[in-house]
């Protein structure tokens, strides 16, 4: 089997396992894309992305560019001159030129998190949980001038969710997972017994990116759906809602109650408990984060209350 020279773009920590796979396998990773230096926490600092973090601490070269484009300059030229055979993409982040599709033996080798053609898009972790989907999965295609359209090159097994999990907690079990079979996808091309295969247009489902305004509660929901609507906004964009005509971030549920007398937005506090009323039953809170300030158990937050308001909106 010959080795291949990988260009690797990516820039979230959910990146960074498919990239160490890479560079731990027969593979040569000549040059590593992410998106440039943004600001970052509390602080809002100027940092690297957690990609650039791990390619530099492996010796690799990294590159930076605010867009791709096929000038002579740009990112045609770096593939050109790393002689580039496949470029893979694990959430870079930039949208890649058509004039760059093929500019590669190989092209460009997209690490999905979900199995395609189900929630094609930027947010489909996000868009399982809201949706209550029962399984999830990690699927690598070839790029095409699509939106996630293009031809699988291989399919993970079905993934259980959980009942109580979190986008956050998902992806990093995914991302391990999409890291192996992104390796068994580069040995396959690189043996010349890979297959892509057409996605068919059965199941097809768009998962757009979250902003933070459409990750604010709707606590007239059924309790149910307010609790994956909460769970699939973790932590990002970060689920909110408001107090006291102040903005309250919401973590993940402890757990959901069904009452149906509840009332949507009423807070009920228990000896042991904070409950927020939504149709059908309530939500248990666990942390939330109360405008300018750290994250805080539930508890703690009610007790520093001044105020008698017991409702959010």
């Amino acid at each position: 089997m010959r080795s291949l020279r990988v260009a690797f773009a990516g820039t979230p920590q959910v990146a960074v396992p498919a990239l160490n796979a890479v560079v731990d396998s027969a593979h040569e990773v000549v040059a590593v894309l992410s998106k440039p230096d943004a600001p970052a926490g509390r602080g809002r600092s100027v940092l690297p992305s957690p990609i650039s973090v791990a390619a530099r601490e492996r010796g690799l070269d990294v590159h930076t560019p605010q867009s791709l484009d096929a000038s002579p300059h740009g990112a045609l030229e770096l593939i050109k001159n790393f002689e580039v055979d496949v470029v893979v993409v694990v959430a870079y982040g930039l949208l890649v030129p058509p004039a760059l599709l093929d500019v590669t033996e190989f092209g460009w080798v997209n690490v999905h998190f979900s199995r395609l053609p189900k929630w094609r898009g930027a947010a489909p972790v996000q868009h399982a949980i809201a949706h209550g989907d029962p399984t999830i999965g990690v699927t690598t295609f070839r790029i095409d001038a699509g939106l996630d359209t293009g031809p699988v090159l291989l399919r993970s097994p079905d993934i259980e969710i959980s009942d109580h999990e979190d986008s956050g907690h998902l992806l990093q079990r995914l991302a391990p997972i999409g890291a192996t079979l992104l390796v068994r996808t580069l040995d396959s091309l690189a043996a010349g017994v890979a297959h892509p295969t057409d996605q068919g247009d059965q199941q097809v489902s768009v998962a757009p990116r979250l902003t933070t305004a459409q990750s604010r509660i709707d606590w007239s929901m059924p309790v149910i759906d307010v609790d994956r609507w909460i769970r699939a906004c973790t932590p990002a964009p970060g689920a909110w809602t408001t107090f006291a005509e102040h903005r309250l971030g919401i973590g993940t549920p402890a757990g959901v109650r069904v009452d149906p007398a509840a009332e949507p937005g009423a807070v009920v506090v228990e000896k042991r408990a904070v409950l927020v009323g939504a149709r059908g039953g309530y939500c248990e809170l666990d942390q939330v984060q109360p405008s300018g300030k750290k994250w805080m158990s539930a508890d703690a937050w009610l007790r520093g209350l001044r105020t008698d308001e017991r409702h959010v909106r």
